[in-house]
């Protein structure tokens, strides 16, 4: 049975990350989860009150205090009617923001983190980006993302069908046994993904696809798939595709109609190497587990 009693939740007061709020909300509604709102105040803060030129310190000593105090009142308001109901801690601290965010997961013992894959506009695109990415790197606990959420359609979200990325690596049995148990709690249809590697050879002119490599591939990932669903103790559906990694899986959610993609994060396979590309890709949240 799944567990997620307490669910991270870092904002950055913008209106990108309003999407993963309510995904957050609705996955806290059904677990019956305590939601940690986290706020970090940085540095970097300080440059952009500057630049913005919101506010004009006598020093950085006073920059920081009112930083901080319009922080703080900023979430005592944030989000109000999209938290409605839940039980929600408000966190107000200083630091790195990936550290943080990592130390402050594990010192509420959180099950779950749900964090924006980018901030708001070019600067926080990329700073967001790299906190993302360390994050998912150094954390203990699945982490919930989202990268083009603000650019889909507005729509009440829901899970009702499951795509689990499974990469034939160690890491698989417990990445499909995240999704099953997922998809068990919300009574959603578990398709399982598989890309194999695009093998090509030099002909004349260009590079071309050897058909029979590839289908060997594909025989072998379905024995392979088949296996792992009997460990696992499921039985899904399944999707085989060749070639890029992150349009593939892509590809698959959008055929499939998915509403969330779970992948894994072992300590090695093709996954590591390309799952912050599997989640820029994605149009729909992805669960790092």
């Amino acid at each position: 049975m799944l567990k997620i009693a307490r669910i991270l939740l870092p904002i950055d007061f913008q209106d990108s990350s309003k999407r993963v709020v309510h995904q957050a909300a609705t996955l806290a509604r059904h677990f019956h989860s305590e939601i940690v709102m986290l706020h970090v105040v940085t540095p970097l803060s300080y440059s952009a009150a500057m630049i913005e030129g919101s506010y004009v310190p006598a020093n950085l000593g006073d920059l920081l205090k009112e930083l901080i105090r319009q922080a703080q009142k900023q979430l005592d308001r944030a989000l109000g009617s999209e938290l409605d109901g839940l039980a929600v801690k408000r966190v107000l601290l200083e630091g790195d923001p990936a550290l943080t965010i990592v130390k402050t997961a594990r010192d509420e013992k959180a099950d779950l983190i749900a964090m924006p894959t980018h901030g708001y506009g070019a600067f926080r695109r990329f700073l967001l980006g790299s906190v993302t990415a360390k994050v998912l790197h150094d954390s203990d606990c699945p982490v919930w993302t989202g990268a083009h959420l603000e650019e889909e359609p507005t729509r009440e979200f829901s899970i009702r069908n499951i795509l689990c990325a499974v990469d034939l690596s160690p890491h698989s049995p417990k990445t499909i046994q995240w999704a099953a148990q997922m998809a068990a709690e919300f009574g959603a249809r578990l398709t399982l993904a598989h890309i194999t590697s695009g093998v090509e050879i030099y002909g004349p002119g260009a590079y071309q696809v050897d058909p029979s490599v590839t289908e060997a591939l594909v025989n072998s990932a379905g024995r392979q798939l088949a296996n792992l669903q009997q460990e696992v103790g499921i039985k899904a559906e399944v999707f085989i595709g060749s070639g890029d990694v992150p349009k593939m899986l892509s590809h698959s959610a959008k055929q499939s109609s998915a509403d969330v993609l779970i992948i894994g994060r072992p300590a090695g396979g093709r996954l590591r190497a390309t799952g912050y590309g599997i989640i820029r890709e994605s149009r729909i949240p992805v669960l790092s587990v």
